[in-house]
């Protein structure tokens, strides 16, 4: 799977980027028809709390799936898209057994 990481007007450090994909990978295993993913980070406000923004975009065979959310850091922003694609992995997957 083609994995890209756009960091929007900022550069994610290399401990970011191993983390996100460190998880994609676990996202890889579990779905193994999927195409690309695009992982989208994001500063909402800068001077308030709860402003970091990830989106993971996984793109599969007659389907892309998507998912935002919003957390104090990446990390825990980003962490939480994956246990929500997880779900909507799985519905996918029992749609079109």
């Amino acid at each position: 799977m083609n994995t890209t990481i756009n960091a929007v007007k900022f550069k994610a450090d290399a401990k970011l980027e191993a983390f996100i994909n460190e998880k994609i990978a676990k996202i890889d295993r579990i779905v193994d028809n999927a195409t690309k993913c695009e992982v989208t980070l994001k500063v909402d406000k800068p001077e308030s709390d709860n402003n970091k923004i990830a989106e993971i975009s996984l793109v599969l065979p007659g389907q892309t799936l998507f998912n935002s959310k919003q957390a104090d850091t990446f990390e825990e922003a980003f962490a939480e898209c994956v246990d929500a694609m997880r779900v909507q992995i799985d519905k996918y997957k029992e749609r079109f057994k």
